[in-house]
C-alpha cells in the first residue's frame, strides 16, 4: 500500500499535470457545450478510461516497448494524429456541431466516450509519461506493480474529477455561449482547429531517448 506521505506529495504534482491543456480537456469542452452535460461527462470518464488502459500498459511493460521501439512508437503515435486530425476535420464539417436542439444531439454519450477514450489511448507520450512518472513515487521494498496501478487510479480518479466539472460548469453555460450563429460557428473552427493542431504535435514528436 501507498504511503500517506507519498500520497500527498503526488496529488499537488498530479493536479498540476491535468489541469495543463490538452486534447482530453478540449474534447471534454466541445462535447460539453456540443451536447450537453451527460456527453461531457462521459467523455471525461473515457479519458480516465485510458488512463487506466496506461496504467495497465506501464504494469505489464508495453510502455517500455513503445519507449525504446522506433516502428511501436511511430506507428501508435500516427494513428494517434490521424484520429485527433479526423475529429477536427469532421469538426469543421459539421455545420450542426453546437446546435442546441431538444430532438437530438451530435455524439451521444456512448460515442463520446469512446472517441475521448481513443484519443487518451492513442497517444504514445501518454503511454511514455506514466512509465516514467508513476515509478518516481514508488516506495522501496514494496509491491512495484501494486503501488504502479494505484497510481494511476489515483491519477485517473483526479482527472475525472477535474474533467467532469470542466463539463458541468460548460454546459450550463452552453445556451448562453451558442444563442448565437456568430458564436457557435467561431466555437466550430477554433474546436476544429485545436483538434487538428494537436493531431500535427503529436504527429511532430520525437520519440524520447533511452
Amino acid at each position: 500500500m501507498l504511503e500517506l506521505s507519498t500520497i500527498l506529495a503526488f496529488i499537488p504534482i498530479a493536479l498540476a499535470l491535468i489541469v495543463s491543456p490538452g486534447p482530453d480537456s478540449i474534447y471534454t469542452l466541445t462535447r460539453s457545450i456540443s451536447d450537453g452535460r451527460t456527453s461531457g461527462i462521459t467523455a471525461a470518464l473515457g479519458s480516465s478510461s485510458g488512463s487506466i488502459v496506461h496504467t495497465t500498459a506501464a504494469v505489464l511493460g508495453l510502455s517500455a516497448l513503445l519507449r525504446t521501439s522506433a516502428v511501436a512508437f511511430t506507428v501508435v503515435k500516427f494513428v494517434g494524429a490521424a484520429y485527433l486530425v479526423y475529429l477536427g476535420i469532421q469538426t469543421f464539417r459539421n455545420s450542426e456541431e453546437f446546435e442546441i436542439t431538444p430532438e437530438r444531439t451530435t455524439y451521444t454519450p456512448s460515442a463520446s466516450y469512446r472517441s475521448a477514450l481513443m484519443i487518451n489511448v492513442l497517444n504514445p507520450k501518454v503511454a511514455i509519461f506514466f512509465l516514467t512518472f508513476l515509478p518516481q513515487f514508488v516506495e522501496p521494498g514494496g509491491n512495484v506493480s501494486v503501488q504502479i496501478f494505484l497510481l494511476g487510479v489515483l491519477f485517473a480518479g483526479l482527472g475525472f474529477v477535474y474533467q467532469a466539472m470542466l463539463a458541468v460548469f460548460s454546459a450550463r453555460a452552453r445556451r448562453v455561449i451558442t444563442e448565437r450563429d456568430l458564436v457557435k460557428t467561431m466555437l466550430r473552427m477554433a474546436s476544429g482547429s485545436v483538434l487538428v493542431g494537436f493531431g500535427v504535435k503529436l504527429a511532430l514528436e520525437r520519440r524520447p531517448t533511452t
